[in-house]
């Protein structure tokens, strides 16, 4: 009888949590997606917005992490050892090339890219942790290679290359940090991210003209920073302590889709007939991968 009872009351916290799980990516996937209409409709330069997005998020987590670890913040960065050095420097350059590729190319084309992120994490798992996919992630990763070379194809007729590439550089710099939070799952990553925000503004304020917000930039900034950037990181971040990988992935299928949905809706950006294709392709294949996945938990 008492096995019984221990059985269902583990069923019932298992599906709270995965309620909280999913209710926590869905929010933070949510908040992400109008970021690219945001960084559309900024009056700044890229460095300039580079700078503001490393530094107010910063100062947002700093804030959240002092309430949490007190005193012990600075021991919690040290202990994160060389994964947090790596983690650091790739969350800094990732933050900052994602801002370039949206200003370079189409915002459709770039959320694709990013889409990407989970098959290249599986590659990358294949050479540093010796995990080797199995055959339905090869087939997705080949898929989604030959939908992106698709795309690249119309890129260089319409002049996106640079935007594209700096697109995928983004993807691979996702996947390897996803790589590297499941090499140190016994570490939180999270003190160490913070400190790459404030790495980005570090080395943006160096290419900065004025740091003065103007106009409607006093209020487009600070949303972007803090709904879409500080909060969705928080919400993201805990998400994968209650649902699955493959889960996560699916939720942020949201803001490849929904990203560009809201540009188009505003300033009429549309994306290519080669994008629609091929980021089709994409988020199709990712998502039957993820629930193909999630059938064999």
């Amino acid at each position: 009888m008492s096995n019984i009872y221990i059985i269902n009351l583990m069923a019932k916290i298992s599906n709270k949590n995965q309620r909280k799980g999913m209710l926590l990516a869905f929010t933070g996937i949510m908040f992400i997606t109008p970021d690219s209409l945001l960084i559309r409709l900024a009056n700044i330069d890229s460095w300039n917005l580079i700078f503001y997005r490393g530094f107010i998020p910063f100062l947002t987590i700093l804030i959240g992490l002092l309430f949490i670890y007190k005193t012990s913040l600075f021991k919690k960065i040290l202990d994160n050892g060389w994964h947090g050095l790596f983690f650091i420097l790739n969350f800094a350059i990732t933050s900052t090339v994602f801002v370039i590729s949206i200003e370079n190319t189409n915002v459709a084309n770039t959320l694709v890219m990013v889409a990407l992120a989970p098959m290249l994490s599986a590659v990358i798992s294949l050479i540093f942790l010796k995990e080797n996919p199995d055959k339905k992630t090869w087939l997705a990763i080949i898929i989604t290679t030959l939908a992106v070379i698709y795309i690249f194809f119309d890129a260089v007729d319409s002049g996106d290359f640079l935007g594209n590439f700096l697109g995928l550089v983004c993807a691979t710099g996702l996947a390897i940090n996803a790589v590297i939070i499941r090499s140190a799952k016994k570490i939180s990553l999270v003190p160490s991210a913070m400190i790459g925000k404030l790495v980005v503004a570090l080395f943006a304020i160096f290419f900065v003209d004025q740091i003065k917000l103007e106009n409607n930039d006093l209020f487009i900034i600070p949303l972007m920073c803090i709904v879409c950037i500080a909060i969705p990181f928080v919400c993201v971040t805990l998400a994968p302590r209650y649902i699955t990988a493959p889960e996560v992935n699916l939720f942020f299928l949201l803001e490849t889709i929904f990203g560009p949905f809201w540009v188009w809706l505003v300033i009429r950006e549309q994306p290519s007939i080669e994008t629609i294709i091929g980021g089709s392709i994409i988020i199709l294949t990712i998502a039957v991968h993820s629930v193909f996945v999630l059938k064999e938990k």
